[in-house]
């Protein structure tokens, strides 16, 4: 495994910083949002503590809850045993548009990924008491370029508790974006997808992980490419974020957005929600249907 940095493509992620200062200046302190803009380009991630406040996380846990008490634990280690995860969100409830289309995730995404980016997945994870970590993964994981490459995606995390070092808080590996390659231990396999047995010891131990801690409403952010984890909870109680995870405007994203959100549901999304499901053009004109906007099926 390469662990070496490559520069060029740190550089290559950065853009403009200042349209990106400039979109964040409503709504975060410029410091904070320099501070955090810096950590993302050098290490992969940072974290914004706070964006929600109390009420908010209220209301998103309470519209979760229904979902999280009737639904299946995870089907393999990957998902985790003990773990609900809660696909199809924006179908489930609307009240999710608004974690998807904060604008302090949006401009994110959108200052990396440009304006046609599509929204490639959006889950709750539930990790419930006595989980075992997940294994090392990307989020673009099923591209088939090379590491490192260009910024494909953004993940974006929002913290509905607390997450501490005992509770399972996500794991990242800074700079690891930057790596060669995935031979370490503890790196996701094909095998994780169809095991469904625990292991006891943490076969992923890794000496240069930090576990990424936060108070509930905060916001940590991603690249698509940094190798990140969901931690241990070995507490009493379950570990609950959502996470809407953005990618290019030209990369097939990770969940089917346009059938796991019908038509008739999708008609009452907010328009930029809409475009982000996939109603949209990746220009010149990527995504067309019938040769026409792809809006237009939706009058």
């Amino acid at each position: 495994m390469s662990i070496k940095g490559d520069d060029r493509l740190a550089r290559s992620a950065r853009g403009d910083a200042g349209a990106l200062l400039t979109a964040l200046e409503p709504f975060l302190p410029e410091a904070d949002a320099a501070g955090a803009i810096a950590q993302f380009e050098r290490e992969g991630f940072c974290v914004l503590p706070e964006v929600l406040d109390a009420g908010a996380v209220d209301r998103y846990r309470e519209a979760l809850k229904p979902w999280v008490d009737a639904g299946p634990r995870g089907r393999n280690v990957f998902e985790g045993t003990r773990t609900h995860r809660i696909y199809a969100m924006l179908a489930k409830d609307p009240i999710f548009c608004e974690l998807v289309a904060h604008p302090v995730a949006l401009a994110w995404a959108e200052h990396y990924l440009g304006a046609s980016c599509l929204l490639s997945a959006c889950l709750a994870i539930c990790l419930g008491p006595g989980e075992t970590p997940q294994p090392w993964h990307t989020d673009d994981g099923h591209t088939t370029l090379a590491a490192p490459h260009e910024l494909l995606g953004v993940s974006t995390f929002w913290a509905l508790d607390d997450t501490t070092a005992e509770n399972g808080a996500t794991e990242v590996l800074p700079r690891s974006h930057l790596w060669a390659g995935a031979d370490f231990p503890g790196a996701l396999t094909d095998q994780d997808f169809a095991t469904v047995s625990d292991v006891d010891a943490d076969q992923g131990a890794h000496p240069d992980a930090i576990k990424v801690t936060m108070p509930a409403g905060s916001l940590m952010i991603a690249r698509g490419d940094l190798w990140h984890r969901g931690g241990a909870n070995r507490t009493e109680r379950a570990r609950w974020l959502v996470t809407p995870q953005y990618c290019a405007g030209w990369l097939r994203p990770l969940e089917t957005m346009l059938l796991s959100v019908p038509p008739d549901k999708a008609r009452a999304l907010p328009q930029r929600v809409r475009e982000l499901l996939g109603y949209s053009i990746h220009p010149p004109f990527m995504g067309y249907s019938d040769g026409m906007h792809p809006e237009r099926a939706l009058t």
